[in-house]
């Protein structure tokens, strides 16, 4: 399904002559890796960060200090954050992001499962919670279906201005 998914989402960036950016923490390079499977990528896929602690999160994407010491980094905000700041930095008409636990343990009080991905792009920017369960490998790949099927999703409405 995942492979459908990016086939679907980079032909709809080409056609629509777009491209995107991926922010990512828990997936660490997941998203990115699985878009760029896709033949035609490189027309779409700019790039990509890992930002798997927070001091990138906050050095690198420019995440608010402050967000981050009030709320953790699996936060819905900072998902938005992330997106944000992916799709300015490469200049990307789409940005999306991906933060969250993926277990086997809890991190941050929260548990395995908890995750977060943003979507920032002309229509504007929103996070979505998702509630996964299962071992971390299924977390991680399940975020990243999930994160390509709402790209997807607002890439088949019409051209947001």
């Amino acid at each position: 399904m995942t492979s459908e998914l990016s086939e679907r989402v980079v032909g709809r960036l080409t056609q629509r002559h777009q491209t995107v950016a991926c922010a990512e923490s828990l997936t660490a390079g997941l998203v990115s890796a699985t878009i760029a499977d896709t033949p035609g990528a490189s027309l779409v896929l700019l790039g990509g960060v890992v930002a798997y602690t927070a001091r990138v999160k906050i050095d690198l994407l420019g995440v608010p200090a402050s967000l981050i010491a009030a709320a953790g980094t699996v936060d819905p905000r900072v998902a938005i954050a992330m997106a944000e700041s992916v799709r300015a930095r490469f200049g990307a008409t789409w940005g999306l992001s991906t933060t969250g636990v993926a277990g086997p343990g809890p991190a941050e009080g929260k548990p395995p499962g908890t995750v977060h991905v943003g979507v920032a792009g002309p229509g504007g920017s929103r996070s979505y919670d998702l509630g996964l369960t299962g071992d971390r490998a299924h977390v991680r790949h399940a975020t990243v279906e999930h994160l390509l099927s709402l790209l997807a999703t607002r890439l088949d409405r019409p051209v947001e201005t």
